[in-house]
């Protein structure tokens, strides 16, 4: 089996009895959209695959060393890239802008390979909040650790300012374009 197929598999297996926040809607939605759009900038198989896992590690009882036993370094590289260190000795909401900084920094220097896995993970979750923001409005703000719709904007807004070299790439545009929707609302 190819490696994209078996990382799907894994993918639905980790998330499987998972939602989405504040939602009832089945988490494995989010991965696949996000190896979706990932599929609309490269063809490498080992990036679609950890697009595709790009939560496992964060979120499930799945460590970096087992995807590197079953998909290779270079996707356990991508994977463990895209992972937040959750912090969970405090209170997630006392951590958030230093998890967040964490992520957007180090996307300074990032490789186009894990540019491609960021966009498609943000590009999924921007417009999973456009989409419920137009029912909920500022209320869609509750439902996460930080409350503030300005701290989320400056994330986003940063994600972007780290991604321009995916500028040539519609996924990049539709990003920046539903920011500019969602924090202009």
């Amino acid at each position: 089996m190819d490696i994209l197929n078996e990382a799907i598999i894994l993918a639905v297996n980790r998330h499987s009895g998972m939602t989405r926040k504040g939602t009832d809607i089945p988490y494995i939605v989010h991965p696949l959209e996000a190896v979706s759009i990932a599929a609309g900038i490269t063809e490498d198989r080992e990036v679609l695959a950890a697009a595709v896992l790009h939560d496992v590690i964060e979120d499930t009882q799945t460590s970096t060393e087992e995807i590197k036993e079953l998909f290779g370094e270079r996707v356990a590289f991508l994977v463990a890239a895209e992972s937040e260190d959750k912090m969970s000795e405090f209170p997630a909401s006392e951590t958030w802008k230093i998890r967040k900084t964490a992520t957007v920094e180090p996307l300074k220097t990032a490789s186009f390979d894990e540019k491609v896995i960021v966009l498609s993970d943000k590009l999924s979750n921007i417009r999973a909040i456009y989409r419920d923001s137009l029912n909920l409005g500022d209320r869609i703000w509750d439902r996460f650790n930080q409350k503030d719709k300005k701290m989320h904007e400056w994330y986003y807004r940063a994600i972007a300012k780290s991604l321009t070299e995916l500028s040539e790439y519609a996924a990049f545009s539709e990003y920046c374009h539903i920011v500019d929707e969602v924090f202009t609302m």
